[in-house]
């Protein structure tokens, strides 16, 4: 699966992450408010999130996301854990956006854009929420996720351990589901 294209959407462009974004990123990732529902409520701190972003380089998976309109860089997500076996898939996660996009239409657009782009190597894609984050457990199911029988389990995140749950979306589901008839 090729991990680091350039996708195209009416609002958005989503690009690979490169070492000279990080001041952008990070005037977008240091506002507390988007990560108080997290697991890692603390990646708005430089130290937290300079780990977050060596580690998003390091994996080979994290677009940087840029509003088409202004040319500002609005936020991020990634792809992760691909495994061909047994028809594919692939984990998308990762997800930050600015305040200022937040809203249906831009996360909508990004994962519209991602999951088309994985779909041409994978039948089934998962997102990892934080169990007590209803913010993404709620724009999950409004993209078609649905919460998945295998366990998301405990992570440990720089802010202590964290339960997570799994959604996920199959090829056949998204082909029907609600975000190809936006």
């Amino acid at each position: 699966m090729d991990r680091q294209p350039v996708l195209e959407g009416e609002r958005l462009l989503l690009r690979p992450l490169r070492p000279d974004d990080w001041d952008a990123l990070y005037a977008v990732a240091s506002d507390p408010l988007i990560w108080e529902l997290h697991p890692a409520h603390d990646r708005w701190q430089e130290p937290v999130f300079r780990a977050f972003f060596a580690d998003a380089l390091a994996g080979g998976g994290a677009m940087v996301a840029i509003d088409r309109a202004s040319g500002a860089v609005i936020g991020s997500s990634r792809w992760q854990a691909h495994d061909p076996a047994d028809g594919g898939s692939v984990e998308i996660g990762w997800t930050f956006l600015a305040r200022s996009h937040w809203g249906r239409v831009w996360n909508e657009e990004m994962k519209r854009l991602m999951l088309a782009h994985a779909f041409r190597w994978v039948g089934r894609v998962d997102f990892r929420v934080g169990e007590g984050n209803r913010r993404s457990r709620g724009a999950m199911q409004r993209i078609g996720g649905r919460l998945s029988a295998r366990d998301g389990g405990v992570v440990e995140t720089a802010s202590g351990p964290a339960r997570h749950v799994i959604y996920e979306i199959t090829r056949e589901d998204f082909a029907q589901g609600p975000l190809l008839r936006r």
